[in-house]
């Protein structure tokens, strides 16, 4: 994020997925000396052993919002509305089709109001006074554009792309633009599990370790998630080895990925795949990043 130029000063930070709020407790603390910041953390279920007690920086403001994410409107948060803040998107652990569903809230929602959209119809005009303005109207757009950049970056840490959803995947015209729907989607999907089938036992080795209690939660929620997946039938048991589904199922994690780069560079997002941390700490390694393509940052390695 440091890198990217999103660790600064007048911001508002959103946190998808946030549970116990530890993402925005380390954000925090990695923006040290920043001023007006604020963190807005977003999280359906009800959440205990928070560490919103834990901020000790005067200039950060937290504020918990208890809605499920395709619920959400940014712009019609009193804090957004009002302030304007530029947004960036954070999440980790924000699995399968919640991702999505934060991008589009992000993009689609939140971004809205920086097209000029309004709920109230524009007034009539006459065809001379229209002609009058339609010059200005048209300088005025581009000037409300460059000023109000609401979305300035999203970091999400991927994960569990076998509980993505045909229905709200960002990327179903990338899939139909190479002759793909939502019955290939799914088979995508399913395999997307093999590219992370050792994490079932390093995650039930962790959970019998004496770790804290946050990282305990976080192992026992992915495996169950790994456990359901590989709990059916699979007619490919003796005819793949062990390498080959994880191969297959990386690539089919890549090509998920890539439809979701898509829905963001069309709409004007320079977007791109990183790795964030090394396989042996954590088979879910894959970070997603986005800054508007307007903005001179350097590019991040590629996946």
């Amino acid at each position: 994020m440091e890198k990217l130029h999103l660790l600064g000063p007048g911001r508002c930070f959103v946190e998808f997925g946030a549970g116990r709020g530890k993402l925005s407790h380390w954000v925090d603390v990695a923006l040290q000396n920043v001023e007006n910041v604020q963190f807005l953390l977003v999280e359906r279920a009800t959440t205990r052993f928070k560490v919103d007690g834990k901020h000790k920086r005067r200039d950060s403001i937290f504020e918990r919002l208890q809605v499920d994410i395709q619920h959400l409107c940014l712009k019609k948060v009193p804090v957004l509305e009002k302030k304007k803040l530029p947004v960036v998107g954070i999440g980790k652990h924000l699995c399968g089709a919640a991702t999505d569903l934060a991008l589009r809230c992000l993009v689609e929602s939140y971004t809205a109001c920086c097209d000029g959209e309004s709920e109230q119809p524009a007034p009539k005009r006459s065809r001379t006074d229209a002609t009058e303005v339609a010059s200005n109207n048209s300088a005025d757009n581009e000037g409300n554009k460059e000023d109000c950049k609401l979305v300035a970056g999203i970091v999400i840490a991927l994960c569990c792309h076998h509980k993505c959803d045909w229905t709200h995947y960002v990327g179903r015209e990338f899939f139909k633009s190479v002759g793909l729907g939502p019955v290939e989607f799914h088979y995508f999907q399913r395999m997307s599990s093999w590219a992370t089938c050792g994490l079932r036992e390093t995650t039930t080795k962790a959970s019998t370790s004496e770790e804290s209690e946050g990282q305990t939660n976080d192992t026992e929620e992915h495996e169950q998630t790994f456990n359901k997946t590989e709990s059916g039938s699979d007619t490919l048991q003796g005819i793949l080895t062990a390498e080959e589904r994880k191969e297959i199922g990386c690539l089919c994690k890549l090509l998920i990925d890539h439809g979701r780069i898509e829905y963001l560079q069309q709409r004007g997002y320079k977007a791109v795949l990183q790795y964030y941390i090394e396989s042996a700490v954590s088979l879910e390694n894959v970070l997603l990043t986005a800054v508007p393509s307007r903005s001179l940052i350097p590019e991040p390695t590629h996946v």
